[in-house]
């Protein structure tokens, strides 16, 4: 799913909930929904913003390997 769409997702179900007719056994399936779309617009800040600050190769790894890489790194030295 694009950014586009997840944000789309997002405003989607705000509008419902916040236009009060969402039928109460549909609250939460469209919760669920709305933080699987948030992840997904979280993710692709998160990765815009490593590259704005120069990791341009860490935009594609995970975190914890990136740990992993400094602190071999450290051992060497």
């Amino acid at each position: 799913m694009s950014y586009r769409e997840a944000y789309a997702r997002l405003s989607r179900i705000a509008a419902e909930l916040e236009g009060g007719e969402a039928d109460l056994d549909r609250v939460l399936p469209l919760l669920e929904e709305a933080r699987e779309a948030y992840a997904e617009c979280r993710a692709r800040i998160e990765a815009v913003r490593a590259v704005l600050a120069g990791d341009w190769a860490g935009a594609d790894e995970d975190p914890e390997d990136e740990a992993l890489d400094n602190e071999a790194d450290e051992d060497e030295d």
